[in-house]
Parts: structure tokens; sequence; C-alpha cells
């Protein structure tokens, strides 16, 4: 029973989560004044941010073939890249259920036994997780004055040593807690950093460990140039600095593990990291709104015709090629 009410829960949570969060934004910036702020939006840069981002899916379905090909497995680009966009869809109903799709369809159609396609998931995830990492870090380095003396003018610096002070002691209790821990939480944390490490030194054992952290750099710089270039869609962020895109586009990427596929919590995130540059909240939560609806549609395209047409596209049962 216990089992089943989590089940239900993670299911259930996310969308109230989403729908709470829509309200939240609809009560900031009035639907009448959105829908003006989507009809004054300047198309081109929509345009032009929905691009960026089908080049990042397009070399993420590419990268994934590297991952296969050691295992003596030769996956099609078009399976690939339909399991991918099939993947965002479903997302958007069931949390993860999406990668449980991906790898079921490359089973399904590629032959390519199932677990061996949620390692390589697992894989690749870490690679992302690495990136997103060296974004924050490099974020960190360009905007250091500005998050020191924004923490300094809200806290007395004597306040904000103890916190650090604060910090740093937690940190290492956390260490040591991880680091003894033989079973229950702690234990799963240690398994799972241990995991992530295994699966970035995997990738250096790759055939074409070039090829993929090339592809895994290429997908974030699109990631961030998406976001980047529809900023200019709206025409009250035309003077948003580098600092301000980059700490929002932080902010937007962790707010999709909140809800399904970001819906409710993508703007508002936005709106919370612009907020800290002193950005109005109009148009920061409108630039919100019209980036997750453009990047939506996408999905929803892309992913609905790749359901579609992935059974046709199969049609003639698949050769499985093995390498020898």
């Amino acid at each position: 029973m216990n089992t089943t009410l989590k089940k239900y829960l993670k299911i259930i949570l996310p969308i109230l989560l989403g729908v709470f969060l829509i309200g939240y934004s609809l009560s900031k910036v009035p639907l009448t004044e959105l829908i003006d702020y989507f009809k004054n939006a300047n198309y081109f840069y929509i345009g032009l941010g929905m691009f960026f981002g089908l080049l990042s899916h397009l070399s993420r379905s590419y990268r994934w073939l590297f991952q296969f090909e050691p295992m003596g497995y030769k996956v099609k680009f078009g399976n690939s890249f339909m399991a991918v966009f099939s993947a965002y869809l479903i997302n958007y109903t069931i949390p993860r259920a999406g990668e449980v799709a991906r790898a079921s369809i490359i089973t399904t159609y590629e032959g390519v036994p199932f677990e061996k396609c949620l390692g390589t998931i697992v894989a690749e995830r870490v690679a992302d997780v690495i990136m997103l990492l060296l974004i924050i870090g490099i974020t960190l380095v360009l905007q250091f004055d500005f998050i020191m003396s924004f923490f300094v003018e809200r806290f007395n610096p004597k306040s904000l040593l103890v916190y650090l002070i604060i910090a740093i002691g937690l940190v290492a209790v956390f260490i040591y807690f991880i680091k003894k821990s033989k079973s229950g939480f702690g234990l799963k944390i240690k398994n799972f950093i241990r995991g992530l490490a295994e699966g970035a030194l995997s990738i250096f054992k790759m055939k074409k460990k070039w090829a993929f952290i090339s592809h895994t750099v290429f997908i974030w710089v699109m990631y961030v140039l998406m976001f980047y270039t529809t900023s200019f869609s709206v025409e009250a962020l035309s003077g948003v600095t580098i600092g301000a895109i980059l700490i929002g586009f932080i902010s937007a990427t962790f707010s999709i593990a909140a809800t399904n596929g970001g819906i409710g919590s993508y703007p508002i995130a936005i709106y919370a990291a612009f907020s800290i540059f002193a950005i109005p909240e109009a148009p920061s939560i409108a630039f919100g709104w019209i980036i997750w609806t453009s990047q939506t549609l996408l999905i929803i395209l892309f992913g609905g015709l790749s359901l579609v047409y992935l059974p046709i596209f199969n049609r003639n049962k698949p050769v499985i090629e093995k390498n020898s």
C-alpha cells in the first residue's frame, strides 16, 4: 500500500506543483498582459532559439550512437532521434517515464538489451551533470564580484563569515557521514556518487570518447544559445547581461526536475533568477513562458511525429548488425 501511494504521489505532486506555479505566475502577470507579450514578441528570435534547441536534440541523438558501438550494436540514427524525442514528450506525463520508454524503443526496434540501453542513458546523464556543474563554475567565476556584493548588501559581513564556517562544517560532517555509511540513505548517496564517478570514467574508455565529449559540449552550448537568443524576443530584456542569462539558465534547468517538463516552474525559476539583477517581473515571467512554450511545441511536434512514425520506419524487421 505504501509503495503504491508513493508511486501515485510521484506522479500527482509534480502536477499539483505545476498547477500551483501556473496560478502563481498568473497572479504576478495577468493573462491578458501575458498574451500581449506573446503578440509583441519578435518571432525571428523565438524561431532561432527553437533551431538551436533542435540542433541540441539532433546532437544528443547522434552522441547516443557512440555508446552502442563498444557493445557491438549499430543503431540507426532515425531510431535514436525518434526515441529521444518520444522520451521528451512522455516525460511531460509521468516523470522519468521517458527514459524507460527511450530504452524500450531501442530494445524493440534495434534489439539492444533493455538494461544496456538504460545504462547508456545513465552514463550520458553523468556527462550532462558534469557540463551543468562546469557552467555553474564558469558563472561563479564570471559573476563572483556581483554575487559577493549581492550577499554583502543583504547580510552583515560577520554573519556571512559565520554562515560560511557553518556551511563548511556541515559539508565536512556530511562527507564524513557518507564515507562511514554502510546502509540506508548514506549508502544510497555513496553509491550514487560512485556511480557518477564510474560513469564519468567510462566516457574516457569509449572508442570515440573525444567525439562524445565534443557533442556533449555542443549540446550545452546550444542550450545556452537557445536561452540567450530567445531573450531578444522580449524587447524589455534587450539590455540583459550575460551574467543574468547564465544564472537564469541554471535556475531554469533545475526547475525542469521540479515539475513535468518544467510546466509552471520554468517561468518562475527565470523570474527568481532575474529578480537578483532587478529585472522587472512581468517581462521575466513572460520570457519564461515564451521560451518554455516554444520549446514545448518543438517537443510536441517532433515527439508526436516520432511516436507515429516509429512503427512505419521499422515496418520491416531490422537486421541487427554487430561489430566483429
